[in-house]
Protein backbone atom coordinates (compact mmCIF):
# COMPACT_ATOMS: atom_id res chain seq x y z
CA UNK A 1 0.00 0.00 0.00
CA UNK A 2 0.78 3.59 -0.86
CA UNK A 3 -0.20 6.84 -0.31
CA UNK A 4 -0.61 9.18 -2.78
CA UNK A 5 -1.53 12.89 -3.80
CA UNK A 6 -3.60 13.13 -6.98
CA UNK A 7 -4.09 17.51 -8.19
CA UNK A 8 -6.11 17.73 -10.57
CA UNK A 9 -5.87 21.26 -12.35
CA UNK A 10 -9.39 23.96 -13.66
CA UNK A 11 -9.19 22.59 -17.39
CA UNK A 12 -9.07 18.53 -15.73
CA UNK A 13 -12.45 18.95 -13.98
CA UNK A 14 -13.63 22.00 -16.37
CA UNK A 15 -16.89 19.73 -16.93
CA UNK A 16 -19.16 16.78 -15.84
CA UNK A 17 -17.37 14.08 -18.28
CA UNK A 18 -13.91 15.73 -17.05
CA UNK A 19 -15.02 15.49 -13.36
CA UNK A 20 -16.14 11.57 -13.85
CA UNK A 21 -12.53 11.11 -15.76
CA UNK A 22 -10.79 12.44 -12.72
CA UNK A 23 -13.32 10.54 -9.93
CA UNK A 24 -12.22 7.47 -12.09
CA UNK A 25 -8.30 7.95 -11.56
CA UNK A 26 -8.90 8.45 -7.93
CA UNK A 27 -10.88 5.16 -7.73
CA UNK A 28 -8.51 3.29 -9.58
CA UNK A 29 -5.29 3.58 -6.90
CA UNK A 30 -8.19 3.22 -4.18
CA UNK A 31 -9.38 -0.23 -5.42
CA UNK A 32 -5.49 -1.10 -5.58
CA UNK A 33 -5.27 -0.74 -1.88
CA UNK A 34 -3.55 2.62 -1.30
CA UNK A 35 -4.54 5.60 0.21
CA UNK A 36 -5.83 8.50 -2.43
CA UNK A 37 -5.58 12.08 -1.25
CA UNK A 38 -7.26 14.32 -3.95
CA UNK A 39 -6.75 17.96 -4.42
CA UNK A 40 -8.82 19.84 -7.05
CA UNK A 41 -8.79 23.69 -8.52
CA UNK A 42 -11.53 25.28 -9.11
CA UNK A 43 -13.38 24.33 -12.67
CA UNK A 44 -12.27 25.83 -15.76
CA UNK A 45 -11.84 29.51 -15.62
CA UNK A 46 -14.47 29.99 -12.06
CA UNK A 47 -11.63 31.53 -10.27
CA UNK A 48 -11.59 34.39 -13.35
CA UNK A 49 -15.67 34.57 -13.16
CA UNK A 50 -15.69 35.14 -9.08
CA UNK A 51 -12.72 37.83 -9.62
CA UNK A 52 -15.04 39.66 -12.43
CA UNK A 53 -17.56 39.75 -9.94
CA UNK A 54 -15.70 41.12 -6.91
CA UNK A 55 -14.32 43.74 -9.48
CA UNK A 56 -18.12 44.64 -10.30
CA UNK A 57 -18.74 45.45 -6.81
CA UNK A 58 -15.11 47.18 -5.79
CA UNK A 59 -12.36 47.42 -8.74
CA UNK A 60 -9.87 47.63 -6.21
CA UNK A 61 -10.64 44.35 -4.32
CA UNK A 62 -8.66 42.64 -2.45
CA UNK A 63 -8.24 41.02 0.95
CA UNK A 64 -10.06 38.78 3.40
CA UNK A 65 -13.47 38.71 1.89
CA UNK A 66 -12.03 38.67 -1.69
CA UNK A 67 -9.99 35.43 -0.51
CA UNK A 68 -13.52 34.15 0.80
CA UNK A 69 -15.09 34.71 -2.44
CA UNK A 70 -12.41 33.06 -4.78
CA UNK A 71 -12.33 30.07 -2.22
CA UNK A 72 -15.85 28.78 -3.31
CA UNK A 73 -14.04 27.63 -6.88
CA UNK A 74 -12.13 25.26 -4.90
CA UNK A 75 -14.78 24.49 -2.90
CA UNK A 76 -17.27 23.51 -5.41
CA UNK A 77 -15.23 21.21 -7.67
CA UNK A 78 -14.74 19.36 -4.22
CA UNK A 79 -18.52 18.84 -3.47
CA UNK A 80 -18.92 17.57 -7.43
CA UNK A 81 -16.24 15.24 -7.32
CA UNK A 82 -17.30 13.48 -4.27
CA UNK A 83 -20.63 13.56 -5.68
CA UNK A 84 -19.26 11.92 -8.79
CA UNK A 85 -17.59 9.25 -6.19
CA UNK A 86 -20.36 8.42 -4.35
CA UNK A 87 -22.31 7.99 -7.76
CA UNK A 88 -19.62 5.25 -8.11
CA UNK A 89 -19.95 3.59 -4.77
CA UNK A 90 -16.62 5.05 -3.72
CA UNK A 91 -16.30 6.15 0.19
CA UNK A 92 -15.24 9.93 0.03
CA UNK A 93 -15.07 12.43 1.95
CA UNK A 94 -14.43 16.45 0.70
CA UNK A 95 -12.53 19.04 2.65
CA UNK A 96 -12.07 22.79 2.55
CA UNK A 97 -8.48 23.32 3.25
CA UNK A 98 -9.46 25.04 6.60
CA UNK A 99 -11.37 21.37 7.41
CA UNK A 100 -7.79 19.72 5.93
CA UNK A 101 -5.68 21.80 8.79
CA UNK A 102 -3.53 23.71 6.09
CA UNK A 103 -2.55 26.33 8.01
CA UNK A 104 -0.77 29.84 6.22
CA UNK A 105 0.56 32.99 6.61
CA UNK A 106 -2.25 35.94 7.20
CA UNK A 107 -1.35 37.65 3.93
CA UNK A 108 -4.18 37.42 1.97
CA UNK A 109 -4.01 36.35 -1.79
CA UNK A 110 -0.22 35.28 -1.60
CA UNK A 111 0.18 33.23 1.69
CA UNK A 112 2.51 30.90 1.85
CA UNK A 113 2.11 27.67 3.64
CA UNK A 114 3.16 27.33 7.51
CA UNK A 115 2.20 23.39 8.57
CA UNK A 116 -0.60 21.13 8.19
CA UNK A 117 -2.71 19.72 11.20
CA UNK A 118 -3.12 16.26 9.45
CA UNK A 119 -5.56 14.61 12.25
CA UNK A 120 -8.62 14.84 10.48
CA UNK A 121 -7.27 13.86 6.72
CA UNK A 122 -5.39 10.66 8.65
CA UNK A 123 -9.01 9.63 10.07
CA UNK A 124 -10.68 10.12 6.91
CA UNK A 125 -7.99 7.76 5.60
CA UNK A 126 -7.83 5.25 8.09
CA UNK A 127 -11.17 4.74 7.72
CA UNK A 128 -11.22 3.87 3.94
CA UNK A 129 -11.98 7.44 2.41
CA UNK A 130 -10.56 9.17 -0.93
CA UNK A 131 -10.36 12.38 0.95
CA UNK A 132 -10.83 15.41 -1.66
CA UNK A 133 -9.10 18.73 -0.34
CA UNK A 134 -9.86 22.09 -1.67
CA UNK A 135 -6.83 23.29 -3.35
CA UNK A 136 -5.86 27.13 -3.48
CA UNK A 137 -6.60 28.03 -0.01
CA UNK A 138 -5.56 27.84 3.42
CA UNK A 139 -6.38 28.79 6.72
CA UNK A 140 -4.31 31.46 9.31
CA UNK A 141 -3.64 31.72 12.54
CA UNK A 142 -6.79 34.13 12.87
CA UNK A 143 -8.72 31.55 11.74
CA UNK A 144 -9.63 33.54 8.60
CA UNK A 145 -10.02 31.41 4.45
CA UNK A 146 -6.47 32.52 3.04
CA UNK A 147 -5.54 32.17 -0.29
CA UNK A 148 -2.39 30.59 -1.79
CA UNK A 149 -2.12 33.30 -4.78
CA UNK A 150 -1.24 31.91 -8.23
CA UNK A 151 -0.46 28.08 -8.98
CA UNK A 152 -1.97 27.54 -5.35
CA UNK A 153 -3.86 24.00 -6.67
CA UNK A 154 -0.02 23.00 -6.96
CA UNK A 155 1.12 24.16 -3.85
CA UNK A 156 -2.00 22.68 -1.84
CA UNK A 157 -0.76 19.67 -3.14
CA UNK A 158 2.70 19.28 -2.86
CA UNK A 159 2.49 20.64 0.74
CA UNK A 160 -0.14 17.87 1.44
CA UNK A 161 2.47 15.10 0.27
CA UNK A 162 5.19 16.80 2.61
CA UNK A 163 3.38 16.41 5.67
CA UNK A 164 1.44 13.26 4.87
CA UNK A 165 4.94 11.75 3.81
CA UNK A 166 3.07 10.57 0.52
CA UNK A 167 5.19 8.28 -1.62
CA UNK A 168 4.08 10.76 -4.68
CA UNK A 169 2.45 13.36 -5.92
CA UNK A 170 0.81 13.11 -9.31
CA UNK A 171 -0.36 16.41 -10.90
CA UNK A 172 -2.92 16.33 -13.43
CA UNK A 173 -2.69 18.88 -16.54
CA UNK A 174 -3.54 19.66 -20.24
CA UNK A 175 -0.03 18.71 -21.07
CA UNK A 176 1.65 15.02 -20.73
CA UNK A 177 4.74 16.49 -18.75
CA UNK A 178 7.06 18.96 -18.95
CA UNK A 179 8.38 20.56 -21.83
CA UNK A 180 11.81 22.66 -22.81
CA UNK A 181 9.18 24.85 -24.65
CA UNK A 182 5.03 25.12 -24.88
CA UNK A 183 3.91 22.40 -26.98
CA UNK A 184 0.96 23.92 -27.70
CA UNK A 185 3.00 26.42 -29.46
CA UNK A 186 5.72 24.49 -30.84
CA UNK A 187 5.32 21.59 -32.60
CA UNK A 188 9.03 20.90 -32.04
CA UNK A 189 9.05 20.86 -28.33
CA UNK A 190 10.70 18.12 -26.41
CA UNK A 191 9.38 16.75 -23.35
CA UNK A 192 11.50 15.98 -20.21
CA UNK A 193 11.17 12.51 -19.08
CA UNK A 194 13.08 13.41 -15.81
CA UNK A 195 13.84 16.76 -14.53
CA UNK A 196 15.79 18.33 -11.46
CA UNK A 197 13.93 20.52 -8.75
CA UNK A 198 17.05 23.35 -9.93
CA UNK A 199 16.00 23.66 -13.49
CA UNK A 200 12.03 23.19 -13.10
CA UNK A 201 12.64 26.27 -11.05
CA UNK A 202 14.43 27.69 -13.42
CA UNK A 203 11.74 26.92 -15.73
CA UNK A 204 9.03 28.38 -13.62
CA UNK A 205 10.46 31.68 -13.02
CA UNK A 206 10.90 32.15 -16.49
CA UNK A 207 7.22 32.36 -17.34
CA UNK A 208 7.04 28.55 -17.86
CA UNK A 209 3.04 27.71 -16.75
CA UNK A 210 3.32 24.38 -16.04
CA UNK A 211 4.46 24.17 -12.64
CA UNK A 212 4.68 27.34 -10.50
CA UNK A 213 7.85 28.14 -8.31
CA UNK A 214 6.61 28.29 -4.94
CA UNK A 215 5.21 24.76 -5.84
CA UNK A 216 8.67 23.69 -6.65
CA UNK A 217 10.56 24.78 -4.03
CA UNK A 218 8.23 23.41 -1.43
CA UNK A 219 8.80 19.86 -3.46
CA UNK A 220 12.76 20.19 -3.60
CA UNK A 221 12.06 21.86 0.34
CA UNK A 222 10.69 18.28 1.42
CA UNK A 223 12.13 16.29 -1.35
CA UNK A 224 8.41 15.68 -2.73
CA UNK A 225 8.99 13.78 -5.75
CA UNK A 226 6.08 15.46 -8.49
CA UNK A 227 5.11 13.32 -11.36
CA UNK A 228 3.28 15.78 -14.04
CA UNK A 229 0.88 13.86 -16.15
CA UNK A 230 -2.00 13.94 -18.82
CA UNK A 231 -5.57 13.98 -17.69
CA UNK A 232 -6.78 12.94 -20.71
CA UNK A 233 -4.34 10.81 -22.17
CA UNK A 234 -2.97 7.68 -20.77
CA UNK A 235 0.67 8.33 -21.36
CA UNK A 236 4.04 8.93 -19.10
CA UNK A 237 4.67 11.66 -17.51
CA UNK A 238 7.71 13.94 -16.38
CA UNK A 239 9.53 12.95 -13.10
CA UNK A 240 10.27 16.06 -11.15
CA UNK A 241 13.21 15.28 -8.43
Amino acid sequence: MARYVLKFGGSSVADTAKLYAAARKLTALHRQGHEVIGVLSAQGRETDRLMGLAREVDPDCSGRELDGLLSTGETCSVSLCGLALRRLAVPAVGLTGWQAGLQTESNHGAARVLGLSSDRIEKELQQGRIVLVAGFQGINASGDITTLGRGGSDTTAVALAAFLKADRCLIYTDVDGVYDKDPHRYPDAVKYDVISYDRMLTMARSGAKVLHDRCVELAKQHRVVIEVLSSSQDLPGTLVC
